[in-house]
């Protein structure tokens, strides 16, 4: 399979929230990166980040995008959900369509990790482990373990507000 036959493995990208969220999600249209809706004045009613992730997230100009995963898993959730800033998950499906997007980057690991790099979608090509990410596998093999603990932190930085009609699975109530 060619390279640029790749990205169209992907169906949809994920976003972690809490339910508590879902009713603002939709007052407001869709998802939307944390600096606008700051810049809105909106009370999030349970943000996944703590205060020290947001910090950083301000200093490295993160706040300007929202966050997607690969997987409908992502190690900040169970961290968030661990640490009780967020209870009851809902795991948003956002479809891959936001890839095309102009201003769209890839980050191979977690975004506010010092030191990680930012790449294109069209530099991310080749850097993406679509083999552990869509393909049966050993899972029994300790370096495919790996592979996947590294390929579930990835993350997909969306410029802009994500509408509700790319969120499959956004529940009613």
């Amino acid at each position: 399979m060619s390279e640029p036959d790749q990205l169209s493995r992907i169906s949809y990208l994920y976003h972690f929230t809490d339910r508590r969220n879902l009713p603002l999600i939709r007052e407001l249209g869709g998802l939307y990166p944390l600096s606008e809706l700051q810049g809105r004045g909106v009370d999030i009613p349970a943000r996944g980040s703590d205060e020290g992730s947001r910090e950083v997230d301000r200093r490295r100009n993160l706040h300007r995008y929202v966050h997607l995963c690969f997987k409908s898993n992502h190690p900040m959730e169970f961290v968030a959900r661990q640490e009780g800033r967020i209870g009851d998950t809902i795991v948003l499906q956002v479809h891959a369509s936001v890839l095309q997007w102009e201003g769209v980057l890839f980050v191979p690991g977690m975004a506010n990790t010092n030191g990680i790099g930012f790449y294109t979608m069209e530099q991310a090509r080749g850097m993406i482990d679509f083999e552990v990410l869509y393909s049966r596998t050993n899972w029994s093999d300790y370096q495919v373990q790996q592979r996947l603990q590294g390929a579930e932190k990835y993350e997909i930085l969306v410029p802009r507000r994500i509408p509700l009609d790319l969120i499959r699975n956004l529940p009613n109530g």
